[in-house]
């Protein structure tokens, strides 16, 4: 038996498709593995925002089209990059355990968001981050940083930036975690929805596959990036859209709490909402808090964005 996994080029790309292979490797010893690397146009593009060049989803259309044409059987992706609705032919057949789920503050002379002096550039391309940044710290200058994980920090050692903000995960993923200064927490700093969490995308139609993912599936944190997720689609986010949410399982498994968040990249205005329930129907939940967001007036920061 052989499996193909179509995966970007980027090194965290790259070292998340390994790790699924992996656990693959050893959920199935008779399974060959292997790699299908590839450039998406997301990864091409990086002299413009990603809104401005069509959204995220740019990661994944090259790679679902392997799949369509029978060059590979899966994809591998940050569930955080993948949007809210998949083509109908198309399914996420697992979603592995959550790694770290904060926001870093990454920089080579100040401690922390607050260390740092006025006028200070921040480079960070995400427009959730930037609405955060904006209502902490209206003083800073915002500067959008496109590339990978490795491109980033190498703009920052050149001395483009006085600080930058990344995913602490992809910065665990590759070794990096020394280069974390602080963590960016709830309830003051929410991450994207499902950051940190890496999914496998199939088609909808091959069962052979999906039962190949079953055990690498993990439970809790399939709730808990639903709920999310289930929030960001009814607020129809995107990166179009400063967005944020996390969701954290109970101790007994039995309930989900989660925070949701609309910002403004103008004046840093936000609305926030929270609410528990149910692990049992996580989407209710998440259409929950985003409801309470818009009757809060999150559809007017939304509508300055769209």
């Amino acid at each position: 038996m052989k499996l193909r996994i179509a995966t970007r080029k980027s090194p965290l790309a790259l070292w998340q498709s390994e790790h699924v292979a992996e656990q693959l490797r050893a959920a199935h010893p008779e399974l060959e593995v292997v790699l299908v690397p590839m450039s998406t146009r997301g990864d091409e593009v990086l002299d413009r925002s990603l809104a401005a060049i069509g959204g995220k989803g740019l990661f994944l259309k090259e790679l679902e089209l392997a799949m369509l044409r029978d060059e590979a059987d899966c994809a591998v992706h940050s569930l955080k990059d993948v949007p809210m609705d998949l083509e109908g032919q198309f399914a996420l057949c697992a979603i592995l355990a959550r790694a770290d789920s904060a926001d870093a503050f990454v920089s080579n002379h100040h401690a922390d968001l607050q260390s740092l002096p006025a006028d200070a550039r921040v480079g960070t391309s995400s427009l959730r981050r930037q609405a955060q940044l904006r209502a902490r710290r209206p003083d800073l200058q915002v500067g959008d940083l496109r590339g990978n994980v490795n491109t980033r920090l190498a703009k920052l050692d050149a001395g483009e930036y006085d600080a930058i903000l990344l995913a602490c995960a992809g910065l665990d993923r590759l070794g990096f975690h020394d280069r974390i200064r602080a963590r960016l927490l709830p309830p003051e700093w929410l991450p994207a929805p499902a950051q940190g969490a890496i999914a496998v995308e199939c088609r909808q139609d091959d069962a052979a596959t999906q039962a190949l993912f079953a055990a690498l599936d993990d439970a809790p944190t399939r709730a808990c990036v639903e709920a999310e997720r289930a929030m960001n689609r009814r607020l129809h986010g995107s990166c179009h859209v400063p967005v944020a949410g996390i969701a954290v399982l109970s101790a007994d498994g039995t309930s989900l709490h989660l925070q949701g968040l609309v910002g403004s990249v103008e004046d840093g205005r936000a609305v926030r909402a929270e609410a528990q329930g149910s692990a049992r129907n996580p989407e209710a939940l998440g259409i929950a808090v985003a409801e309470q967001l818009l009757a809060d007036g999150a559809d007017a920061l939304l509508a300055a964005h769209g």
